[in-house]
């Protein structure tokens, strides 16, 4: 199990208000500088949201397949199939904790073979309707890194202003493409390094 039912109807409400869902806005720039130095040709966004903002904010051509998935969104709750690189952008944090081992070993299936995962570290501005924060796993690097390992191999790391994000390979991946580049070329090129890490990672607090 992935989602339990109360939790995805949840979701399905948050989803509903319309503005929820839309860090991988700012992520577009970092995504294609993935795809083009690993030379991937297929993206599954993970935890899409109604929006899909990722399909967005790439508008990728045809060559680029994209698959949407997110359990909470009746149109994109089928099965997703594998993907050179998986984006999982601000959805980890959200995820029920006793299914949380069962989300990262679905991604780990899933990534074939590159993962770009990011983490929201800290509270989230929406409550549920129970009370409790959005982020119902508010954790650093040191508590994400450790479970992702064993999964993965981490090939980069770079903390944001909201978190961190992070590049895998899957450790059940045999499929080989070129290795990614590093996050901090991506996140400040030379044209505004001095910007550094703040360049992406804005407070979205979904």
């Amino acid at each position: 199990m992935l989602i339990t039912d109360e939790y995805r109807a949840e979701q399905a409400a948050l989803h509903a208000k319309g503005n929820y869902g839309t860090a991988a806005l700012q992520y577009g720039q970092l995504v294609w500088g993935l795809l083009n130095s690993t030379g991937a040709t297929s993206i599954l966004d993970y935890g899409c949201g109604s929006k899909r903002s990722l399909l967005q904010a790439l508008n990728p051509p045809e060559t680029i397949a994209y698959e949407g998935y997110d359990p909470a969104i009746p149109d994109y709750a089928g099965a997703p199939l594998p993907a050179e690189l998986v984006c999982c952008i601000d959805v980890l944090e959200h995820i029920e904790p006793t299914l949380l081992d069962n989300v990262l070993d679905h991604l780990a299936e899933l990534c074939d073979p590159y993962g770009f995962f990011t983490v929201h570290s800290g509270p989230a501005v929406k409550v549920l309707s129970d009370g409790r924060n959005a982020h119902l796993t508010q954790q650093g690097p040191d508590w994400w890194l450790p479970r992702f390992k064993q999964r993965f191999e981490v090939y980069d790391m770079q903390p944001i202003q909201s978190g961190f994000v992070v590049v895998v390979r899957s450790l059940q991946s045999a499929t080989q493409l070129s290795r990614p580049s590093k996050l901090r070329a991506l996140i400040a090129p030379e044209s505004s390094k001095s910007a550094s890490a703040a360049v992406i990672g804005k407070d979205s607090s979904n």
